[in-house]
């Protein structure tokens, strides 16, 4: 009797065994194909582009956006009124403090374009209905990635080429007005190689020419160290 208890006991040990190391083998490959989910999770992102999330981010805020105000446009509300109204307390505070298109100053041609690109793209207004349309037509290959090829996928309506060269058309009307020929100075230090060098020259002076007033009058004097 007792020997059959002493081998009783023994097959419920085994048992026992067996059992925590079919957990054991079973939260293993639970976790083998979670690391495998997640390789394949972080290679996808990697072929993405660098500022895709920041893009798919602003395009569904968009979206929510132009939602909202078609909805108090149909109940006939105010929606700046509305979304002022169910801001809170710390975007309020970003509100107040956010400067329009401030002016930092010129530093190179890139800063100045780059400038008038986001001053450019925040007077578009899209048009939503086909914004959803080639969203549903595209379907993945809408935000693109590394191995989508755009080529075929998207044509452009004549009224959107319209569009653009009335756009373009109104830019090199604006830049003709600010871009008249000013009176030379023969007097004046030449310190430039071409008329857009001289440009250039002028604007770094204007921004930056109090604080190097001392370097160049040392340059000229020849007792710069």
């Amino acid at each position: 009797m007792e020997a059959e208890q002493k081998n009783l006991t023994f097959q419920e040990k085994h048992a026992e065994r067996l059992k925590r190391l079919k957990e054991i083998h079973l939260k293993r490959n639970e976790s083998r194909q979670l690391n495998h989910q997640e390789v394949v999770e972080e290679d996808r992102r990697k072929q993405l582009p660098n500022n895709w999330e920041a893009r798919k981010r602003k395009a569904e805020w968009i979206l929510k956006d132009e939602e909202q105000r078609q909805k108090a446009l149909e109940e006939g509300e105010d929606y700046e009124r509305v979304k002022m109204l169910n801001m809170t307390v710390a975007e309020a505070e970003k509100f107040n403090k956010k400067k329009k298109n401030p002016d930092v100053g010129f530093s190179d041609y890139q800063q100045a374009t780059a400038r008038q690109y986001n001053r450019l793209v925040k007077q578009m207004k899209p048009d939503m209905s086909k914004y959803e349309e080639q969203k549903k037509k595209l379907g993945p290959a809408f935000y693109g990635d590394q191995k989508t090829i755009l080529q075929g996928l998207h044509s452009d309506r004549p009224e959107a080429v319209d569009k653009m060269v009335e756009d373009l058309e109104k830019q090199i009307s604006k830049r003709e007005k600010y871009s008249r020929r000013r009176t030379h100075n023969d007097d004046a230090d030449i310190d430039y190689i071409n008329e857009r060098n001289m440009k250039f020259n002028k604007k770094l002076e204007r921004f930056y020419g109090e604080h190097t007033a001392e370097i160049k009058q040392n340059l000229e004097r020849g007792t710069a160290i």
